[in-house]
């Protein structure tokens, strides 16, 4: 099995559930860390072990000894962060979303493809198990046919301008933190709407608090997704199937839940407790595609992260979601 030196881009807390995941990887090393603050670099590589740390993300994507980066910084960053590491000739797989629209994503895309590098957008939840095992319920056609959906990411983050989910200048606002979940499940179970509205509840910084999206498809089938950050009405998912229902929910930071429910019996219950939140199940996947000389993933393809970035800039139109200098 070949091992690949892992670079993580970024000290915030997502990188820091990411590098606890791979450490439970034996393919991956976590070779080096980069920020722009070489203090944070240090601590962040002292907690978990790393060879290097640089006070800079140049130094880090420059590191020959690197061969994958992580990119873990702020939504705005993601665009230059990516082409930088795949520049310097580093496979990548970026946090989500890929980048602030479509305009970037393409961006980040032709660069992967002109330079022959893999590039992934980091979507935690088609890899895993119970999102997997729903996947396989319903291909398998023991619901039939799914008709309509419903999913929700919500918690009371509590209002503060300088916190990053309430920050413009570093992509804060619900849709793109965390209502990206819901409308990725409605897209990855029952494809590209035909219509969309949404609206916003606008926070005073312009950031949206509370996002709500309408989906249509012309074969008469619909979904819903919301999220907030001032709602703790928990993350969950429900598929509504021609032959009954299936539901997945987690607790944050804890495990993940698959209830199968059908007309006149009794419901069916099914656990999931991934060590480490399940994140190294995306790092697996990177490093499955580049042994088999892979570009891109089959689980989440470019196109799929194309999809998403153009569902998610239409509903920022129709709700009044702006991020100046970057439209």
């Amino acid at each position: 099995m070949k091992t690949y030196n892992w670079g993580i881009l970024g000290t915030g807390n997502i990188a820091r559930k990411f590098s606890q995941s791979l450490h439970l990887l034996d393919n991956a090393v976590i070779y080096a860390v980069g920020s722009r603050d070489l203090a944070k670099a240090k601590s962040f590589a002292s907690d978990f072990k790393i060879t290097k740390a640089y006070g800079s993300y140049e130094e880090l994507v420059k590191d020959p000894d690197v061969d994958i980066i992580y990119v873990a910084t702020p939504h705005p960053l993601h665009l230059e962060n990516t082409l930088m590491s795949l520049r310097n000739g580093k496979h990548v797989i970026c946090e989500k979303p890929l980048a602030m629209n479509f305009k970037e994503v393409n961006q980040m895309i032709t660069e992967a493809e002109k330079s022959g590098l893999f590039l992934m957008e980091a979507l935690w939840p088609p890899f895993q198990p119970s999102y997997i095992k729903a996947k396989e319920i319903i291909d398998g056609g023991r619901f039939g046919k799914v008709l309509h959906m419903s999913g929700k990411f919500c918690f009371d983050a509590g209002y503060d301008p300088a916190k990053r989910t309430y920050n413009l200048d570093l992509g804060g606002g619900s849709l793109l933190d965390i209502g990206i979940y819901p409308i990725m499940d409605i897209l990855f179970f029952m494809g590209i709407p035909d219509k969309i509205e949404a609206w916003s509840k606008i926070a005073p910084t312009g950031a949206d608090e509370s996002t709500s999206v309408m989906f249509k498809y012309n074969d008469g089938r619909m979904a819903e997704a919301f999220s907030s950050f001032s709602i703790p009405a928990g993350i969950s998912t429900e598929i509504n199937c021609l032959g009954g229902n299936l539901f997945l929910s987690r607790i944050r930071n804890r495990g993940q839940r698959l209830v199968l429910d059908f007309p006149d019996t009794q419901t069916e219950e099914m656990l999931f407790n991934p060590a480490a939140m399940g994140y190294q199940y995306e790092a697996a996947e990177v490093m499955k595609c580049l042994d088999e000389g892979l570009c891109e993933s089959p689980v989440v393809p470019h196109s799929f992260s194309v999809a998403l970035i153009n569902v998610l800039d239409a509903i920022r139109e129709k709700a009044g979601i702006a991020y100046p200098g970057r439209d």
